[in-house]
């Protein structure tokens, strides 16, 4: 009987196939059945492996094996208790095998019982040599916890079996990067490119280290190795291209970047790096030309349009920087330096009322820097709403006691609402705080300023301090 075409690839696979389509009835190995069950499950079709199961065991009905894959597809789709139950017969069965601990572990472990499924992972150790799998299991578990010491043990171990499993790398990377130990992580990759000294990932993450400890020398010979043990490895020319950077060699810089372009498809990334580079040497229409490919190429990076809009700022065409500005918001609402930079902006075209809101916006997220209140204030302060002013002023204080700048500002505030027993008040903890700041009221609230009541009020200040 003719089977699929791709049979020369897969006969089993092909076999089963054609049997679900005719109806008939083949016999398969177990190991058939395993096989064609994890194909399945790679390619994400759990009905047709699920099938494969029944069938398997039909023919197999003592095969352990895909007893253990039917419990997976079980945990898979949360069915616990009809698992364990399964479990607890292999168990009984075949009491030194530690893929059903393994299985037990992962139950407990989707139960959120990572404590228990670590000791059973212990109890699998011991029953194998081929340990690598259950270290990382292990590991996993105790991220789960929190406890990166041990999971950072874990992986260690995994990779002590298994050297070449990257994700472990990767993970132990990860745990030592959450402890701040850099110099741990540092010797470790050390220890681990001795034996592996050809290994692109392990020199990458070497050189990542090193630029967290600001030492751009020896990122930069990392990044070089990584490079030259493996010259299509972008990730290396990128992070190589940002320690050019902060050295300021942005020639440098935009050659390994422009490396990238030519190994794969055009990343926004490296538009966005190149456009910065030529921006710092001076190559404005470059720079221009690849901030804007950046965009094109990735119209939801958001870093994309902020740089645009710096740009433009720079050049002072504010019209065009709030076109982009607003850009950026619209993919990031939530980024409270986008908020800033609009307010600013809005400012210096004169629109307050937006200025208001974005520096409104500012605050609701999170900015408490005092310029931030500052500036908020002093729009307030022109659009003459003193009420709100105050009361932003006042919430400044709370961040940030007596000081002179804030102190200032209300005592303005409070004057021109007509309540000069707050204003002398806080223009008096003012001037006491620091004198020479005394200009502010002069600068911005010059009526308030020529009061003969307030400069008497600040010649008495004068004369105390001299």
């Amino acid at each position: 009987m003719p089977f699929s075409a791709h049979e020369d690839h897969n006969p089993p696979l092909a076999k089963f196939e054609s049997m679900l389509k005719t109806n008939d009835v083949y016999f398969f190995d177990s190991e058939d059945f395993q096989e064609i069950t994890h194909h399945y499950l790679d390619s994400g079709k759990v009905a047709l492996a699920k099938k494969a199961i029944q069938i398997g065991l039909q023919q197999h009905p003592t095969s352990s094996e895909l007893k253990l894959l039917q419990v997976e597809i079980l945990v898979f789709e949360n069915r616990f208790d009809v698992a364990e139950v399964i479990l607890d017969e292999l168990e009984a069965i075949e009491s030194s095998n530690e893929e059903i601990l393994i299985q037990k572990a992962n139950i407990y472990s989707k139960q959120d019982n990572h404590q228990k499924a670590i000791e059973l992972l212990h109890d699998a150790l011991s029953m194998t040599d081929d340990n690598a799998d259950i270290y990382s299991l292990l590991g996993m578990e105790y991220l789960f916890l929190d406890d990166y010491e041990s999971a950072k043990d874990a992986f260690i171990n995994c990779l002590n079996e298994d050297y070449e499993d990257y994700a472990a790398l990767y993970n132990v990377i990860y745990c030592f990067d959450f402890l701040e130990d850099f110099d741990g992580a540092i010797t470790f990759l050390n220890s681990y490119l001795n034996q592996n000294p050809y290994c692109e990932v392990a020199w990458h993450q070497l050189g990542k280290q090193f630029v967290s400890k600001k030492m751009y020398k020896e990122a930069l010979s990392s990044f070089d190795f990584a490079i030259y043990s493996d010259d299509t490895f972008i990730g290396a020319y990128l992070e190589k291209g940002r320690v050019l950077e902060r050295l300021k060699r942005y020639n440098e810089a935009i050659e390994n970047y422009e490396i990238t372009l030519g190994l794969d498809d055009p990343t926004s990334y490296a538009y966005l790096r190149i456009g910065k580079c030529h921006d710092k040497l001076g190559n404005l229409e470059l720079a221009k030309k690849f901030f804007y490919r950046t965009v094109h190429e990735d119209p939801l990076l958001d870093k994309g349009w902020i740089a645009i809009t710096d740009f433009y700022f720079k050049q002072g065409n504010y019209q065009k920087a709030l076109y982009y500005i607003n850009k950026a918001i619209n993919i990031d609402s939530e980024n409270v330096l986008y908020w800033k930079r609009s307010a600013k902006i809005n400012e210096l075209l004169h629109f307050y009322e937006e200025s208001d809101l974005a520096y409104q916006k500012a605050v609701e997220l999170g900015n408490y820097e005092l310029q931030t209140w500052i500036s908020w204030s002093d729009i307030l302060l022109k659009l003459g709403e003193y009420d709100s002013a105050i009361h932003t002023l006042l919430q400044a204080l709370e961040f940030y006691p007596e000081h002179a700048d804030l102190e200032y500002r209300l005592a303005g505030m409070y004057y021109l609402s007509s309540d000069a027993l707050k204003g002398t008040y806080h223009l008096k903890n003012a001037l006491k705080h620091n004198y020479e700041e005394h200009d502010t009221m002069e600068i911005l609230f010059p009526a308030v300023y020529n009061r003969k009541t307030v400069k008497n009020i600040i010649h008495s200040f004068k004369n105390a301090s001299l």
